[in-house]
């Protein structure tokens, strides 16, 4: 027999001041949707650890959270109030005491786990955590060049936790504006909501398709491409309990949603075609098991799924979903591995279900018992201030003490520091034993060349540097974030020759004309920097002459580069083109700190060719090059530590601090190649 539940209908129903009619929307205790939440985590959960994958089981907990909240939400407004301050304050006192102290525990743990390289990026997204805004961090991050380079973080997870926490707020008030048109112009409830948050589904829905096209990782964590999702959810909540289906159809749905949610995350390349339209599959399938309810049929998915010991993993499922991310990357980090095996995978995850059992019955459910922080009042509020006020003193604490680390002063002529002038043949090291090299570990992520002083356009991709007086050259930079590391070499020569330097850079966009090899926006960036280049008529531009130095000797110089060095040099303007630094396997700093610099090192053959490529091709007249390969690599390793200096900041940009100690090697080239 179909389920349903009593309810009287709100547009058959006549509201008197006492007594304001039920609403038909979902209500009662459904075992199989804590089910369906212990199913979504534990696909969450093994995919992460053992597949590296994304299953799929996101999307569900978002499809969860909007039936849920709608169903209550409009049964409050049904019956004429929708009382916001004991709402979110049962929400403050459900969700901040576990959330925080993971992220508290995580803070400790990075300190002792986590490479220095990596803790001003920790710091920033556990910020982001605590104040429910990791997904517009990663989307942020997902956006700017310079972040691109990110590692995978302790507390990324958090991006659905705070698309959930801003939904939490936004979506009562939306119901409740939506219920007073309702009122003002006439209409049941129950009809406004569906119109309204369908339309708002669709919109949601249009726009994940179309951003997830243009910018999937952007789409990914963006709120507004998953608000569809939880629409889903909403509208199921609306009218399940108007929908009576034959318990053999139940049965089969609710075995398809489940069968369907664990297919998902291997026949779906989940975390790079998500959200968009591809996101209908896992949302669905929660569907499906939501629509098939409780069927009473001894072969139901419902069965298994509302048993006792299921429920209870649903139980723990926001703890178990909090611990086992952080536990698996500081399990990869300590042990130096980029992913785990069959017995590692069981560790990790028999780790994460103890935190969660513990963090269940010792904290979340203490708090959400006690009378301390009780939600009638503004007692939830304070007992959330003052867990959120704990978690974010515990990151400005250990913000202080990284800025100290962070410290550090690097000279030319520091005989502790050589850099790259140790690379110079027949050197010999006059400095201190044992100095520690710099920059510290700590600092390497924030070593990008600086154009600080510099006069710089409201985009800062054109700045320039002049001299108190007349220049006596003009001189050009131009292409992408490589080129951009030369600036730290190039500053303190202009300084001293009394040169005007002028930088046009665009990450991702190396100086390349007539070519489609580079990013769509590179095309117009560099057609329009050219002709600005020509109008300024400087003395010599310098550019990248290779690309793509990484292993397997991919290092080429692309028909465009050619394209971009005769458009100049027919415009009576000088080329230099600098041979491009290496991209090495790794990420430098959290190498040497797991293994030391003699480890970190990548062979030069693997790199570099003995020809450089550009030597094979027809270059235009006007056209001369910088090998500096010497000065990163010896003759048989490219190392990450030169001269007690680390030579990068990431697995392909050299560090600010070592391009300063290129400087009188670049001023000695210059002057070799253009006879200044």
């Amino acid at each position: 027999m179909p389920q349903k539940l009593a309810v009287r209908d709100e547009e058959t129903s006549t509201p008197t001041p006492t007594s304001r009619p039920a609403l038909r929307v979902a209500q009662g205790y459904r075992p199989e949707l804590q089910g369906l939440r212990a199913l979504a985590v534990v696909l969450v959960v093994v995919y992460h650890v053992w597949l590296n994958r994304v299953s799929g089981g996101v999307d569900v907990f978002f499809v969860i959270s909007g039936f849920l909240l709608t169903a209550q939400v409009v049964r409050a407004t049904g019956r004429g109030r929708v009382e916001f301050r004991p709402l979110w304050g049962r929400m403050i006192k459900r969700l901040f005491p576990a959330a925080l102290t993971v992220l508290v525990a995580v803070m400790v743990a990075s300190i002792l786990i986590v490479p220095e390289s990596r803790w001003y990026q920790t710091i920033r997204e556990v910020v982001a955590a605590a104040l429910y805004l990791e997904n517009w961090q990663l989307a942020a991050d997902s956006t700017d060049y310079f972040a691109q380079n990110n590692t995978a973080s302790v507390v990324q997870h958090f991006w659905s936790l705070s698309i959930q926490g801003q939904l939490f707020v936004a979506w009562p008030l939306l119901i409740v504006l939506i219920a007073f048109l309702a009122r003002r112009f006439g209409g049941g409830l129950r009809t406004w909501v569906a119109l309204a948050i369908g339309a708002i589904g669709a919109a949601s829905l249009t726009y994940s398709v179309v951003l997830t096209a243009a910018h999937q990782q952007l789409a990914y964590f963006h709120t507004l491409t998953r608000v569809w999702e939880f629409v889903l959810g909403g509208l199921l909540a609306l009218f399940v309990d108007s929908v009576a289906l034959p318990k053999l159809v139940r049965v089969v749905l609710g075995w398809a949603g489940v069968v369907g949610l664990v297919l998902c995350g291997l026949v779906l390349q989940v975390g790079t075609v998500f959200p968009g339209y591809a996101a209908l599959w896992p949302t669905l399938c929660a569907v499906l098991v939501l629509l098939a309810g409780t069927t009473g049929s001894a072969v139901g998915a419902d069965r298994i799924l509302g048993s006792r010991p299921v429920r209870y993993v649903g139980d723990l499922s926001y703890a178990l979903y909090l611990w086992h991310w952080p536990v698996l990357l500081f399990y990869l980090t300590y042990r130096n591995q980029p992913e785990v095996a069959l017995r590692g995978g069981a560790v990790i995850i028999a780790i994460s279900f103890g935190l969660a059992v513990l963090t269940h019955h010792l904290i979340e459910e203490p708090a959400r018992k006690s009378r301390f922080g009780e939600p009638t009042g503004w007692g939830a509020y304070r007992f959330g201030a003052v867990l959120l006020v704990a978690a974010l003193g515990a990151a400005v604490a250990w913000q202080g003490y990284t800025d100290r680390r962070a410290e550090f002063a690097i000279s030319v002529d520091d005989p502790n520091h050589p850099g790259a002038a140790a690379q110079y043949p027949g050197f010999r090291y006059r400095g201190e034993p044992n100095v520690e090299p710099l920059p510290p570990l700590v600092a390497l992520p924030h070593e990008w060349a600086s154009a600080e002083g510099m006069d710089c356009e409201p985009n800062n991709t054109v700045c320039t540097q002049r001299p108190a007086g007349t220049p006596t050259k003009k001189v050009v930079i131009i292409g992408d974030s490589h080129i951009q590391q030369y600036l730290s070499a190039m500053r303190p020569i202009a300084e001293q020759r009394d040169w005007e330097l002028t930088s046009f850079l665009m990450g991702s966009c190396p100086f390349a004309l007539d070519t489609d090899e580079f990013a769509p926006y590179c095309k117009k960036w560099n057609i329009e920097a050219a002709a600005r280049i020509i109008d300024l008529a400087p003395d010599a531009v310098i550019t990248l002459a290779t690309y793509d130095v990484r292993v397997g000797q991919t290092e080429k110089t692309p028909p465009g580069f050619v394209n971009g060095w005769r458009t100049l040099t027919e415009a009576g303007i000088p080329v230099v083109a600098v041979r491009d630094t290496p991209r090495h396997p790794f990420d430098p700093g959290s190498c040497v700190q797991a293994n030391g610099p003699d480890a970190c090192a990548t062979p030069r053959a693997e790199l570099y060719a003995d020809v450089p490529p550009y030597q094979e091709l027809p270059v235009p007249p006007g056209v001369s090059f910088m090998d500096l390969t010497p000065f990163f690599c010896t003759a048989e390793v490219c190392p990450s530590l030169i001269g007690n200096v680390w030579v990068y900041m990431d697995f392909n940009h050299p560090t600010s601090a070592y391009m300063r100690t290129m400087s009188p090697v670049v001023a000695e080239q210059l002057s070799a190649v253009l006879g200044w």
